[in-house]
């Protein structure tokens, strides 16, 4: 079994990768960045910095905030954010089935386990 992993990188304004996706999923998910940070097993510093990197690349932010308080605080996608998850799983998706088969070639180069 092999897989492919998509980097997007902008140069001086940024990437996009597999862990800044994930994150964006969990946030997601969790409504929180520190939740989402936790599950993904990283500090809510390092979770932040992440997200204040994909909000700075992009003309849109990715995430936005709510503060604390009563109800308390937190996080989720904007309309951008779940439009960035979507495209990255789609040229995941198409990059993944364009090379399957070189991919499987090279697999079956392999040193075997062991050896």
């Amino acid at each position: 079994m092999n897989r492919l992993t998509l980097r997007i990188d902008f140069g001086d304004q940024g990437a996009v990768g597999p862990g800044k996706i994930r994150l964006l999923e969990a946030i997601a998910e969790h409504h929180s960045i520190s939740a989402a940070g936790r599950a993904m097993g990283m500090s809510y510093r390092r979770a932040w910095q992440l997200v204040d990197a994909l909000n700075q690349t992009f003309a849109q932010p990715s995430v936005t905030t709510q503060v604390g308080g009563g109800g308390g605080g937190g996080a989720a996608l904007t309309e951008f954010g779940q439009e960035l998850v979507a495209a990255y799983r789609a040229m995941e998706k198409a990059a993944a089935e364009a090379t399957a088969d070189i991919r499987a070639g090279l697999a079956g180069r392999l040193r075997p386990p062991g050896a």
